[in-house]
């Protein structure tokens, strides 16, 4: 998948506001601190084209599009269609209850009362993100912290959340109460333990070698057990300690 080209990925996000000055202002913001914006739908039928025609991380939306709240609508529309749903944040100016008990309904992820600042903005992706994902915290990580999703990690750095692909994780080294993770280009270091990070892999194939050392089942290239070594993709030669020699039995083992 063209995805994974980049281990780490800026998030997409689409907007949808009817008003251009307010658009164009929103998506300058959101630039400014590192995300890329995946389009500005003006009417319903253009956000929904570009949310399924466009790769989306999270959705903003205005609740009033053209003097109709079809933003409601389309949050709805998302909401019923399969394996679609995005995180959304609702944006608006209105003040009546009766609308926002509807916009309620289709259980957003965050809120935005216009006129907003750009600290609002920021906490209501983030927020918007960490509810979408079922997160109690974000891990801090030497300033920035990570969300936890089924299939990728979201790591705070400086104001934008990116993403890295569990896939494309090498393997993980613990160093006290930091977790290095390793990708075939990059390094990041997150404020977690091993045990933690572990508990959140637990659905993929990364196995434990060492005490301080997780690895990719899937990037492994050679077992060594005489030295006690793994040999990992782009030749990273993991420890892999007697108690945990164990998991060879995990393999298949052609003699």
């Amino acid at each position: 998948m063209a995805d994974h080209l980049n281990p780490m990925q800026k998030m997409d996000i689409l907007i949808i506001e009817d008003d251009a000055t307010e658009g164009e202002r929103l998506s300058r913001l959101l630039k400014e601190n590192d995300y890329e914006i995946a389009g500005i739908a003006t009417n319903y039928t253009a956000a929904l084209r570009m949310f399924y025609e466009k790769k989306v991380d999270m959705v903003i939306i205005d609740i009033f599009l053209n003097g109709k709240p079809n933003g409601i609508t389309f949050a709805e529309t998302i909401n019923i269609t399969p394996n679609a749903l995005k995180p959304f944040v609702f944006l608006t100016a209105s003040k009546d209850r009766q609308i926002f008990e509807s916009a309620r309904q289709t259980y957003p992820f965050s809120f935005l009362l216009k006129p907003y600042n750009e600290l609002e903005v920021l906490y209501a992706i983030e927020m918007s993100v960490e509810k979408f994902h079922n997160q109690k915290k974000i891990f801090s990580a030497e300033g920035p912290g990570t969300i936890e999703a089924l299939d990728c990690f979201f790591i705070k750095k400086k104001n934008a959340l990116k993403k890295i692909w569990i896939s494309d994780i090498l393997y993980i080294k613990v160093e006290s109460r930091y977790c290095d993770i390793f990708t075939k280009n990059e390094r990041f270091v997150i404020m977690i333990s091993l045990f933690k990070i572990n508990e959140l892999l637990r659905q993929n194939k990364f196995l434990r070698t060492h005490r301080n050392f997780l690895v990719n089942a899937e990037k492994i290239t050679e077992i060594i057990p005489e030295d006690n070594t793994i040999i990992l993709e782009g030749n990273h030669h993991i420890v892999l300690s007697d108690k945990y020699k164990g998991i060879i039995d995990d393999f298949h083992v052609l003699k």
